[in-house]
């Protein structure tokens, strides 16, 4: 939880501590109006609310800058090399080098920081206070990325245009049920690029924070000069990642039309060139690009933040939703701070009201007064004034009491009265508190708002996709409990429902599916093998099958353990073992963009496997302990297991084993005779078995 809290997920305010440290300490030393300063000075003051190595600060600073191209709206303004985001090997010069301040859109970060908008606490050792949040203007959680890996979830939120996200967070505060479909139209990348719409996939991101996105790079294509050049990749990718993509594949013969690629990316931008032989189709060396490549990948959304102190998963609707009570709440402590500041003003200038009645009175008894500590004292008995106000007026000068002076102050007194009571209207109203956070964003639009970067585009339709459709068929897939699987055509099988299998094996499982499907082999070695049914000849119903390993390159020793069938990859593989933790595996992770054969590292070998399920969907499991001679059952939910998209991850602890227990065995839970052994929450010891002898 400590990870969660410290670094891995941003708060409302749209940073991570990391980030908030760092840009705090270049907001107090001067940097959002004064000149740049070396970055290695920004990373020795941070190290005071950060106690971290250079390197790390240094690296969180790289990624704020406008040089690097990572955030749609740097926070931080750059001279000199800080890399780029899209290249891994273009990496940032040393921080003695290059030099920083705070970009000017920060000013909308930090103003009234220092006027209680936020709570402050003390830094590590205690020499200085530091803020909890900063009382940023515009909803900086949606409008920059943010990612993040914490101890059993993931942070990824893309960037959305400034103009949809204000937009939108204008008509939530007119309606909270306001339908933002039309206004969030979808992520805008720093890198460019094309986002293919998807209504269904934007709606679950507004409406849960999930969701996955289609990205693209764009190609302009020379065909006179038999060339292709790409000038923008997807956020999610590389330019070395996609040079030795087509590298490789020029090597396996996918691309013969490619002469040679070469990288021409400099401090100026992106280009990568593609140089093509005679004769070449480009249209579908395009197509072919975007398949087998990462110059179509995906973006992965998962919004999950901390509210509170509290991880949660929310959409933007709720994200919204949630910032604007944020935003509420900053906007009316700086008016509790400005009318306690003028009531104080006023109440000084009510003490100067009271004297004015008679200055010469008060000039005589001054005068008279023998000492100077005297002089306060006789103010409060002889005008009932209190110490402040004695002490306010005892320290007027002479020149000050002229006609002039004590008008200017009396409207002074008038006209803050008259603010006070503004101020309080507005407190008391959060229509008006609305207005004043609508007013700061439309005029934040007007000066930083920009044209779409990632353009948007219908899904393209590409002929070879279609001409492999019409080739899919129906099929239905037979596994046995001794890995023999049968591919048999529909219409086949329903004729012959009765078929032939190898003596004392059994059928364990029939999927209805289509031949561009895939089998999953999971082996003692913690490796997937992978089949692909397009590349297996159909059966017949007489026929005892194909034996799975007998398809695999299997190690020596090496055994097939368990067998999946997998087309849409939903659901999740669960995997129990012997130290009581279980991993819940998302389906993604076995998901593979081109027809890999191996999966190394298909589950956690950290422990004794005991049991693997593949489930479609959340069931009910029972879980066995033995130690000292009991048994122990459990039963749950596997809703309670968050789920993982690593698929080493050794999950969660779920039973509770003692010093000597183990788990021995899991069992998928069928009826209500174990109801009683159930628990709501994890980890759990479960029950002793009470027919256990």
């Amino acid at each position: 939880m400590s990870v969660i809290h410290s670094r891995a997920l941003p708060e409302i305010d749209g940073f991570k501590p990391a980030h908030r440290k760092l840009l705090y300490t270049m907001y107090k030393m001067g940097l959002l109006t004064g000149a740049k300063t070396k970055s290695a000075n920004v990373v020795g003051q941070t190290m005071k609310l950060n106690p971290h190595g250079e390197g790390a600060i240094y690296a969180t600073l790289v990624r704020l800058t406008r040089g690097n191209e990572n955030l749609l709206f740097p926070y931080i303004d750059s001279k000199g090399n800080f890399g780029k985001v899209y290249s891994r090997d273009m990496q940032a010069a040393a921080s003695r080098y290059t030099e920083v301040k705070l970009d000017d859109i920060c000013k909308y970060i930090f103003q009234d920081v220092d006027r209680d908008r936020v709570d402050f606490v003390p830094n590590y050792d205690g020499s200085m206070f530091e803020p909890v949040l900063l009382p940023v203007q515009f909803p900086t959680i949606l409008v920059n990325p943010n990612r993040g890996i914490a101890v059993g979830m993931a942070s990824a939120i893309p960037s959305f245009p400034l103009d949809e996200i204000s937009n939108a967070t204008i008509a939530l505060m007119k309606d909270k049920e306001a339908d933002l479909s039309a206004m969030v139209l979808g992520p805008d990348f720093s890198t460019g690029g094309y986002l293919i719409k998807d209504d269904g996939v934007m709606k679950s991101i507004i409406e849960e924070g999930q969701g996955s996105l289609r990205l693209r790079g764009k190609m302009e294509i020379s065909e006179k000069e038999r060339r292709i050049e790409i000038t923008e990749i997807p956020f999610t990718t590389t330019i070395e990642a996609i040079i030795q993509r087509i590298i490789q594949l020029m090597k396996e013969g996918t691309f013969k039309e490619i002469s040679d690629i070469r990288d021409e990316s400099d401090l100026r931008g992106l280009r990568i060139a593609i140089e093509c032989r005679r004769g070449t189709d480009y249209e579908d060396l395009v197509q072919r690009l975007y398949r087998e490549t990462s110059l179509e990948d995906r973006f992965n959304c998962n919004f999950n933040i901390l509210i509170g102190g509290v991880p949660m998963q929310l959409g933007v609707r709720d994200i919204l939703l949630n910032w604007i009570d944020f935003r509420m709440a900053c906007i009316r402590r700086g008016i509790r701070y400005d009318i306690e500041g003028y009531n104080a003003k006023v109440h000084l200038l009510k003490g100067l009201e009271l004297i004015l009645l008679d200055i010469d009175k008060v000039i005589a008894l001054i005068r008279k007064t023998p000492k100077e500590k005297e002089v306060v004292p006789a103010l409060m008995e002889n005008f009932n004034l209190d110490q402040t106000q004695a002490e306010y007026v005892a320290n007027i000068r002479l020149r000050q009491i002229n006609k002039e002076v004590i008008e200017a102050r009396l409207k002074e007194m008038a006209d803050l009265e008259k603010e006070i009571k503004r101020l309080e209207a507005i407190y008391k109203s959060d229509k008006k508190v609305h207005g004043v956070i609508e007013k700061e964003l439309i005029t934040i639009v007007k000066e930083y708002s920009k044209p779409r970067k990632t353009m948007l585009i219908e899904a393209p339709v590409e002929a070879d996709r279609i001409q492999e459709e019409e080739e899919i068929k129906d099929i239905i897939l037979v596994l046995t409990r001794e890995h023999y699987i049968k591919k048999m055509d529909k219409k086949e099988y329903e004729k012959n429902l009765e078929m032939r299998i190898k003596e004392g094996d059994q059928v364990l499982n029939e999927f209805i599916g289509t031949s561009k499907g895939e089998i999953l082999a999971f082996t003692n070695k913690a490796d997937v093998y992978k089949v692909y049914l397009e590349e297996i000849e159909e059966s017949k119903a007489g026929d005892l099958g194909i034996y799975v390993p007998g398809l695999l390159e299997l190690e020596k020793g090496e055994e097939v353990i368990f067998v999946s069938f997998e087309e849409k990859f939903e659901g999740y593989m669960l995997f129990a073992f012997e130290n009581g933790k279980v991993a819940k595996i998302d389906m993604s992770s076995y998901e593979t963009k081109t027809k890999r054969k191996k999966l190394v590292g298909g589950y956690s070998n950290a422990d004794k496997l005991v049991a693997i399920y593949r489930l479609r969907q959340d069931k009910d499991i029972l879980l066995y302990r033995y130690m000292n001679q009991k048994e122990n059952i459990l039963l749950i939910n596997t809703s309670l297991i968050a789920p993982k998209v690593t698929r080493t991850s050794q999950g969660s602890q779920v039973l509770k084993l003692g010093k000597h227990g183990k788990l021995t065995t899991v069992e998928l839970n069928r009826g209500s005779k174990f109801e009683e052994y159930r628990s709501r929450t994890i980890p759990s010891s479960g029950k002793q078995h009470k027919d256990f002898i």
